[in-house]
C-alpha cells in the first residue's frame, strides 16, 4: 500500500524527527557530526528556541545598559578634568574618588541582577531542556517542552545564575576596594602586593566559577541530584576536564566575544545579529553536545541503566569499553529479526545441468508419476550433494561467523543492561547517600 501523503499542518505539527522516514541508522556518528545535524537540520527550531530564552533575558540586557549609562553620567557630571592649568574653578581632592564611585555604583547593579537572574533562569531552564532532548535526537515540540523544562529545570537553573552572579559581584567589589585602598597612597609595600595577590586570586576564582556554572547547567539537565552534590560534581568536573571546558566554553561564547571586541564596528553588529538569532540557542547546543560526550565516556557507563551514546550511532555495536548505544542495538534488533539470507548463508547450486523435472503429460499414469517423483528426487539428492560439497567455502563460512557473532553480542549487550550491576561513580553520589550509610 502506498504511503499516505501527510498535510501541511500535521507536517507542522510533527516535524521532520517524528516522519515515518526518520530512522534510528541515520543518526550521525559522532558529536561533531550531530552538532552540525542539528544546526543545519533544526534551524528555525534553534531560532524559536533562542527567542523564547533571550526574552527572559531582557531584564539582565536592561541592567547592563543601565550600568553603562550611569558610568557615562558619572564621567560627565563629576569634575574629573577640571582645574587642569587653569585653576578655575576649583576643584576638591579626585584621588581615589572615581574608584570609591565604581564601587559605590557597582552595589545596586549587582543587586538588580541577582533580581534579573531569577527572570533569566526561567529561560535558561526551559532552553537548555529542550536543546538537551535535540542532542538525545528526541522529536520537541519547541513551545510544549520549553515550559516543561521551565517546570522540571527551573531550580537548578536559578541555582546556576545566582552562583555565577554572586561570585561576579563578589569578586568585582573586592576588587574595587582593592583599587581604592591602593590609589590611597596609605598602604605598604607589603601590603599592596598582598592586595594585588588577593585581586589575581579573586579573578582566577571567578574563571573557575564560570566553569562551574557552565557544568552545573549540563549535569542539572541530565541528572537528578542535590545541591551541595551538584556544586561538589560541578568542581570536580571543571577541574578534571580543564582544557576541554575552557575551549567547548570559548567555542560556545563566540557570539559574545563577537560583541566585546567588535568596539562600535561591523564585528559588533555581526555579535549582536547572531544574538538575536540564535546566540543563547548556539550556545546550550555547543556546551550541552560536549557535556554529553564527556557523561558518556567518564559517567554513564558506571551507572546502572543509563543509556550511553543517545544521538550517536555507532555502526560497530560494541564500544572499546563493552557499552552499546541504544541506536546500535535498534540497527542490530532489526537485521536480526529479518534473519539470515539463505540466499547468502548456505550454498545454492545454479541451474547449469540437465536435470529437469518431468512434464507430466495432459493424459498421465501412475508410470509418468513415478518419473516425476523421481526427477524431484534426483534434484533434492543433486543439491543437497552440492551443498554438503561447498558448504566449507570461505564466503559461507564468514557469513555465517559475523551473523553469529552480531547475535551474540546483542544477546550479551541486552542481559548486561537488564542484569549487570553497576557501582555507582563517585563524582554522582549524594551527600544524602552517604549519610545514610
Amino acid at each position: 500500500m502506498a504511503q499516505q501523503k501527510k498535510g501541511l499542518i500535521a507536517r507542522m505539527l510533527e516535524g521532520k524527527e517524528r516522519s515515518e522516514e526518520y530512522a534510528r541508522s541515520t543518526l550521525p556518528t559522532n558529536r561533531w557530526q550531530l552538532f552540525w545535524d542539528i544546526f543545519k537540520g533544526n534551524f528555525g527550531k534553534l531560532v524559536k528556541i533562542n527567542l523564547l530564552t533571550l526574552l527572559f533575558f531582557v531584564p539582565v540586557v536592561a541592567v547592563v545598559l543601565f550600568r553603562v549609562l550611569s558610568n557615562e553620567a558619572v564621567g560627565y557630571t563629576e569634575p574629573f578634568g577640571a582645574n587642569l592649568g587653569v585653576g578655575y574653578p576649583v576643584a576638591p581632592n579626585m584621588q581615589g574618588r572615581s574608584e570609591l564611585l565604581t564601587f559605590w555604583n557597582n552595589i545596586p547593579f549587582f543587586l538588580l541582577l541577582l533580581v534579573a537572574a531569577v527572570i533569566a533562569a526561567v529561560g535558561l531552564a526551559g532552553g537548555m531542556y529542550v536543546v538537551r532532548n535535540m542532542v538525545w535526537t528526541e522529536g520537541i515540540f519547541v513551545a510544549n517542552d520549553f515550559w516543561r523544562g521551565v517546570k522540571l529545570n527551573f531550580k537548578n537553573a536559578l541555582q546556576t545564575t545566582l552562583f555565577f552572579v554572586a561570585i561576579l559581584g563578589f569578586t568585582t567589589l573586592t576588587a574595587n576596594m582593592a583599587d581604592y585602598a591602593r590609589v590611597g597612597g596609605m598602604l605598604s609595600k607589603t601590603q599592596s602586593t598582598m592586595l594585588t595577590i588577593s585581586t589575581v586570586v579573586g579573578y582566577v576564582m571567578l574563571g573557575l566559577a564560570a566553569c562551574m556554572s557552565f557544568w552545573m547547567i549540563a549535569l542539572g539537565v541530565n541528572y537528578k541530584m542535590g545541591v551541595l552534590t551538584l556544586f561538589k560534581n560541578s568542581f570536580l568536573m571543571s577541574i578534571g576536564m580543564f582544557p576541554q571546558t575552557i575551549f567547548f566554553g570559548v567555542l560556545a561564547l563566540l557570539p559574545f566575544g563577537l560583541i566585546a571586541i567588535g568596539g562600535q564596528g561591523i564585528f559588533m553588529a555581526a555579535g549582536i545579529i547572531i544574538l538575536l538569532l540564535f546566540g543563547l540557542a548556539y550556545a546550550l547546543l555547543v556546551w550541552l553536545d560536549f557535556a554529553q560526550w564527556a557523561f558518556d565516556k567518564y559517567i554513564n557507563p558506571k551507572i546502572q541503566g543509563a543509556k550511553v551514546g543517545r544521538g550517536i550511532y555507532d555502526r560497530n555495536a560494541v564500544s572499546a569499553d563493552g557499552d552499546n548505544s541504544e541506536a546500535s542495538l535498534e540497527y542490530q534488533r532489526v537485521i536480526l529479526a529479518a534473519g539470515k539470507s539463505q540466499l547468502v548463508a548456505r550454498p545454492i547450486k545454479p541451474i547449469d545441468d540437465d536435470l529437469r523435472v518431468y512434464d507430466l503429460p495432459t493424459s498421465y499414469t501412475r508410470e509418468d508419476l513415478k518419473k516425476l517423483r523421481e526427477s524431484k528426487e534426483t534434484i533434492a539428492a543433486d543439491t543437497e550433494a552440492y551443498i554438503e560439497e561447498h558448504k566449507n567455502d570461505e564466503r559461507y563460512v564468514e557469513y555465517n561467523r559475523q551473523f553469529d557473532e552480531r547475535e551474540k553480542a546483542l544477546k550479551e549487550a541486552e542481559q548486561g543492561k537488564k542484569h549487570r550491576k553497576r557501582k555507582t561513580p563517585k563524582i554522582l553520589q549524594d551527600e544524602k547517600d552517604k549519610k545514610n550509610k
